[in-house]
């Protein structure tokens, strides 16, 4: 996988490592990504009191900006990909009549994944 050093990286995206769908998307992201994206497996990190409990962070998809935002759910994996040559291919699940749609999959998704793995 490729984690990015951390003096070039800008953003950091914080992934289950446990799970195979999210390891398998990481490993293609890492191979595509620049030097400016930091992949991080939360079972991995120490704990860092300025994230979110690492329940919390399990439950749906993280990436801290480089200026501190944090983003969640799908907002996080389409700023990810805009770390890649594939990154406008994403943008379109931001558009205001995709956007509930997007997000509301998503949470659903994220959901019964986090129930599947750890309940």
């Amino acid at each position: 996988m490729n984690t990015a050093d951390s003096q070039c990286a800008t953003d950091t995206l914080y992934y289950d490592g446990r799970c195979p769908l999210c390891t398998a998307e990481m490993a293609r992201l890492g191979q595509l990504c620049d030097n400016t994206l930091e992949l991080s497996d939360i079972h991995a990190m120490a704990p860092d009191p300025s994230l979110p409990e690492r329940d919390t962070l399990l439950r749906t998809l993280h990436l801290r900006t480089a200026d501190g935002r944090l983003l969640t759910g799908i907002d996080a994996n389409v700023a990810a990909w805009q770390h890649t040559r594939l990154g406008p291919l994403w943008r379109w699940l931001r558009w205001p009549l995709v956007r509930p749609v997007a997000n509301v999959v998503y949470r659903l998704w994220a959901e019964r994944r986090y129930r599947r793995l750890y309940s």
